[in-house]
């Protein structure tokens, strides 16, 4: 105890400065407010310099601030020594100013953005009540009020976009409160929340549904009343709003304590109130790309075709609920960002970015945000060599719904884990298989069985429980998990037909039949299906890698480095990478290119989900090219992993054609696996 009290001294006599950025930019040192200077652009530097997470290129700031300017970095100077005035001290130097960049090192002060931030993507058990009602209300004020600088339009955009990233912080903070609180106190969240979230129906439901329960009917009319103008005046459907309210009091007359409120999908479709556990899809909206080329007065168009490109593809995939191109550019026209379009919309996920040309090169920066919490699930940047726009576009594209699609599927996986399994819903339960299926164990592979199967009881039309399903018995067959190969063989193949009847478009209905068509030796048909699967979405990565796979062991194995190759730069970190390193191998083996087949061997073998077949791969393609002792090493991992693994067993599990088995049983031999 009394270690933890020192430490906490110890923290807060450190921290002798204390910037606040919401309300007008302030700072205090031991607790004294200090005067700031007159200069907007001194406080606005010291405001970004703050923020930003790594130095600044001095250049960078020059183009920030001053848009015109004799000597813009002899201003640049200038407003570095009056903020050395206000944050350093003689025995802390906090302003980190090199020949070439500027940065701000903070660590030692408190800074309510930072803390906001800390707060809303920390754990929510671990932070105290009282510690976010202070929050709340040192974060009341509007984020870096009146700091807008003339003549400074890049600063104010990046103003304008920092203010609706913390307002969504804010939202979110005062989200958890309201769940966490009695509804006497909720209601004063929840009236700030709608405040900063005019728009959010689901804030507006728990308002009402939390003013109901406490009987305060006449001003939860007046709300409705007030706000359904208010939603009509930007011509929102209000419906939904009236329904929320006519539910929630009818579950106070039926004495129900609490009522689970459902915001629509988009505006005007309500889900209706006996949603069952079934009708559910991850929800996500692609916000237009602000077009920084086109403020200058050039380039129109360009953003906007990347936003429909993103929006097509990831429709093409068919694994979320994507809001289409109409509803998400008439909230863009209106002035709404993407932060409020996705509260608007009630998505759960909304990704959104900015696009400049650069001379004949185009830069994209995007970044993927969970709407509920604020987090930033992902952000990355993207500035290809090629001047030519259109290849340009469709690299950019292909990345960004890769990474999208990738990052989402891995924040669901990981939520579904923590629910307790008797919660789950179809969508749920679905992606807690994918969970277990890619740890690639036969114990593993039980439990996704068993998750899949859940999610079918539960929604009987969900094609990808059923290719998931499809997958474990193809698991089964292929690892030797079963006794029963012939069972497996058929129920893959069967459950991959319940995929496609379900939903004949869906990507992975085709891939799951196309692995299934290839167990059963029907090598052309697999291909067949594998080419339908990337014809209706030419970014689902898995029919690329399973076409690497399937030619890898007896098709075209100059097509499956290509195929292979192609997988790994539209998921570089996908769970099934070592698959797509392993295919590469295989197809280098059957092309005499043994060294470099053994080199991507390991790097497949290396995987910490790889199985022992993968190890075989390694093992055999390094004796091919004559590197025993490492061959050995394998073999010796591959045998203590599966003590009886034989040469047979590889084989029938990848049923190479005559070339293919004939260099990996030479292999073998070599090492004494005949």
């Amino acid at each position: 105890m009394g270690e933890t009290v020192e430490k906490t001294v110890e923290s807060a006599a450190r921290q002798r400065l204390d910037l606040r950025l919401f309300g007008p930019l302030s700072i205090r040192r031991n607790g004294v407010e200090q005067a700031l200077p007159a200069s907007r652009k001194v406080r606005g530097l010291l405001a970004y310099l703050a923020l930003a997470a790594s130095e600044i290129r001095r250049s960078e700031l020059c183009e920030l601030f001053w848009d015109v300017a004799d000597d813009p970095r002899g201003e640049l100077r200038w407003c570095l020594s009056k903020i050395r005035g206000l944050v350093d001290e003689p025995d802390c130097k906090r302003v980190r100013a090199g020949r070439d960049a500027v940065g701000l090192d903070l660590s030692d002060c408190s800074l309510d953005a930072i803390r906001l931030r800390k707060a809303v993507e920390s754990d929510a058990s671990a932070a105290s009540l009282d510690g976010l009602r202070k929050l709340a209300d040192e974060t009341a004020g509007e984020f870096l009020e009146g700091l807008e600088i003339d003549r400074s339009p890049a600063f104010n955009s990046w103003l304008v976009a920092q203010r609706r990233r913390y307002r969504s912080l804010r939202a979110a903070l005062l989200e958890r409160l309201a769940r966490s609180v009695p509804d006497e106190e909720a209601v004063i969240h929840l009236e700030a929340l709608v405040r900063i979230a005019p728009f959010d129906l689901r804030a507006h439901a728990s308002l009402l549904s939390a003013l109901a329960r406490r009987g305060r009917i006449r001003e939860g009319e007046q709300h409705v009343e007030v706000t359904a103008r208010l939603f009509e005046s930007e011509e929102l459907d209000a419906s939904a709003l009236r329904e929320a309210w006519n539910s929630a009091k009818a579950n106070v007359e039926r004495g129900e304590p609490r009522i689970e409120v459902r915001e629509p999908r988009h505006p005007g479709l309500a889900e209706p109130q006996d949603a069952s556990r079934a009708a559910r899809r991850a929800s996500i909206a692609v916000t237009p790309f602000l077009d920084q080329s086109a403020l200058k007065g050039a380039h129109a168009g360009v953003s906007a075709a990347l936003t429909h490109d993103v929006i097509t593809r990831l429709a093409k995939l068919r694994s979320l609920f994507v809001i289409a191109q109409g509803s998400v550019f008439a909230l863009s026209e209106r002035g709404f960002g993407s932060e409020d379009s996705a509260r608007i919309l009630g998505v759960d996920y909304v990704v959104g970015g900015a696009l400049e040309r650069r001379g004949r090169q185009v830069a994209v920066r995007v970044e993927l945000m969970e709407t509920r919490t604020a987090r930033i699930v992902w952000a990355d940047s993207f500035q290809p060599r090629s001047s030519d726009t259109l290849l340009v576009l469709e690299e950019i594209g292909n990345r960004i719904v890769s990474s999208v699609v990738a990052e989402i599927d891995t924040a669901e996986r990981n939520r579904a884990v923590l629910k307790p399994p008797s919660s789950l819903d179809a969508w749920e339960a679905y992606h807690r298989g994918l969970w277990h299926m890619y740890r690639f164990t036969r114990t593993d592979n039980e439990q996704a069985e068993h998750f899949f199967e859940m999610a079918i009881r539960l929604d009987r039309t969900f094609s990808r429980a059923f290719a998931g399903l499809s997958f474990t018995h193809w698991q089964n067959a292929f690892q030797g998990w079963s006794n029963e190969r012939q069972r497996e063989l058929d129920l893959a193949y069967d459950m991959a037909g319940q995929s496609l009847l379900a939903d004949d478009r869906d990507p992975a209905a085709h891939w799951a039949m196309g692995r299934a068509l290839w167990l059963r030796g029907r090598q052309d048909e697999a291909v067949l299906e594998l080419e339908r699967s990337v014809d209706l979405s030419p970014n689902f990565v898995l029919a690329h890698y399973n076409l690497a796979f399937v030619h890898s062991t007896a098709g075209d194995a100059a097509a499956a480095l290509s195929f292979s190759d192609h997988s790994r730069e539209l998921s570089p970190y996908d769970p099934m990478l070592f698959g797509m390193l392993g295919t590469r191998a295989m197809a280098l083996v059957r092309l005499g290119r043994f060294d470099e087949a053994a080199d991507w061997g390991v790097r497949a073998a290396a995987r910490p989900n790889s199985f022992p077949h993968i190890r075989g791969i390694a093992a055999f393609s390094l004796a091919l090219a004559d590197r025993m002792p490492e061959a050995r090493d394998q073999l010796s991992a591959l045998r203590q992993a599966v003590p009886g693994y034989a040469f047979a067993d590889f084989q029938r599990a990848f049923r190479f054609d005559a070339e293919g088995a004939r260099l990996f049983r030479k292999g073998a031999k070599r090492i004494g696996l005949g």
